[in-house]
């Protein structure tokens, strides 16, 4: 599928328009991001449209459900559209910087890692952290509600997934505006 087709798709699903907005701003900061390294790196490689599609299907499961768990369900509804693996593994990966076997069978998730491991995960899921709503929100935002949670292992896991993927953008991410 193309972008316009995952848009159409999007709306479909009767996704409501706020979640449609936050996820073409989680779009458009994953590439930002993804630029940035590529900018700073030539060396790496990262693959453009996955980031594009896995930012853009990220929360289709909230047309299911706006629990924690519209990742998996994200996931169930992706596969029905064929997605690759490369996609799904954004979509199921997204959340936070991802949940551990130990948190996901505390959170009543299908007990396994959910932590992301290729760069085009963890750069859609920080961009996920650094957007709230469509807007650019400030990565304490995140990292104070989790301590509210009494989840310092999660928000230790946000600041260093933020903190690798500057190092590789030569930047701050938390001080990158989303344009």
């Amino acid at each position: 599928m193309n972008r316009s087709e995952i848009i159409k798709l999007l709306h479909t699903l009767k996704l409501k328009k706020n979640i449609i907005e936050h996820i073409i701003a989680v779009e458009k900061f994953s590439l930002q991001i993804a630029n940035l390294i590529l900018k700073n790196n030539p060396e790496i490689e990262i693959d453009l449209k996955l980031i594009s599609d896995g930012a853009l299907l990220h929360d289709i499961g909230r047309s299911v459900t706006h629990s924690i768990s519209h990742a998996v369900e994200g996931v169930k509804i992706a596969k029905k559209y064929n997605f690759n693996q490369q996609t799904l593994s954004i979509i199921e990966n997204h959340i936070g910087a991802g949940i551990t076997k130990e948190e996901a069978k505390a959170l009543n998730l299908p007990v396994k890692d959910y932590l992301p491991i290729s760069l085009e995960e963890k750069i859609v899921a920080n961009a996920d952290n650094l957007i709230g709503g469509s807007k650019r929100r400030d990565i304490s935002y995140l990292v104070d509600r989790l301590k509210s949670q009494n989840n310092s292992d999660a928000a230790k896991r946000v600041v260093y997934l933020n903190d690798e993927l500057s190092l590789l953008a030569n930047l701050n991410l938390n001080l990158l505006s989303l344009k």
